[in-house]
């Protein structure tokens, strides 16, 4: 890219903090609301945004947001997560309720099988790899 086409794409790039190798996470992607399968659904009638930030390679990064409610959830994916706002509670199959809220950190493994309740509307960054 060259001319004045490669001088505004530096401009842009330099004005968003982004060069090849280092990504900014700002939550500002083009949100993608879709409501939670009927039949996944355990409580409510959450709705959800996506932000995605970032896809490489089988790695996403960005933003993801609910409302009120709870639903079935099985993971094939690896997840790390950090609550930005809200409450939620992740239930394994078989096990008791384990809360987060604004400031925690935590990650889902492969494999998890439980309900995602989400107590307060919530937001959270998140990291998927998957393979």
């Amino acid at each position: 890219m060259g001319g004045v086409r490669g001088e505004a794409e530096k401009q842009r790039r330099s004005q968003s903090g982004v060069s090849g190798k280092l990504h900014p996470i700002r939550g500002e992607g083009a949100p993608d609301f879709k409501p939670i399968d009927a039949d996944r659904i355990v409580d409510g009638a959450p709705m959800t945004e996506t932000r995605l930030d970032y896809e490489r390679d089988g790695t996403y990064v960005g933003e993801w947001a609910a409302d009120v409610g709870a639903w079935r959830v099985r993971y094939d994916e690896w997840e790390f997560c950090h609550m930005l706002e809200g409450v939620c509670e992740l239930t394994p199959e078989g096990g008791g309720a384990q809360r987060y809220q604004a400031g925690d950190s935590f990650v889902i493994e492969a494999g998890f099988v439980g309900v995602w309740r989400v107590v307060e509307p919530m937001r959270k960054r998140f990291v998927v790899r998957i393979g």
